[in-house]
């Protein structure tokens, strides 16, 4: 996982409740405590999460929240880039914060569906150097790399 100290959470997520705020008010959508409460949620305590997940999260953080809140919001936080919506191959989508995070790469356990992130400039160069070359402008990048982590491969590998 990449380090972020509770001090720039604390700030990204300020950042993107204003943000959050004038999207909504820009669309003519309601600005209700429950969606704040939603991107708290997310911007604070979540990683890779999905709908149900946080709907589970919020219930038990005493949030009067329906699942239809959750999904309706999760939308409109995608559609105002705050956090980004992934496919990691297990039928399900899965979300991240976006907003103040740099662009990053994942390895996805295809056994056990655990998730890591990582950043590697050189990464980023090779990504920099083809769309120069190419002349394309990058919005942002995503590489997952799929395999074993290391607990299900050591476990497959007793079981062989």
């Amino acid at each position: 996982m990449i380090a972020t100290t509770t001090k720039q959470l604390e700030d990204r997520y300020e950042q993107a409740r204003l943000k959050f705020k004038n999207f909504l008010e820009s669309n003519n959508n309601r600005k209700t405590p429950e969606r704040f409460a939603i991107l708290e949620e997310i911007y604070l305590n979540q990683h890779h999460f999905d709908a149900e997940a946080l709907y589970i999260k919020m219930k038990q953080n005493a949030y009067r929240v329906s699942r239809a809140t959750i999904y309706n919001t999760l939308e409109i936080l995608v559609a105002c880039d705050l956090i980004k919506a992934h496919q990691f191959g297990n039928n399900k989508t899965l979300y991240e914060r976006s907003y103040g995070f740099e662009d990053h790469d994942h390895l996805v356990c295809i056994t056990c569906n655990e998730i890591v992130e990582f950043d590697d400039k050189r990464v980023h160069d090779v990504v920099k150097d083809h769309s120069q070359e190419h002349g394309f402008k990058v919005e942002y990048h995503s590489l997952n790399i799929y395999g074993k982590c290391q607990k299900c491969h050591d476990l497959s590998s007793i079981s062989v």
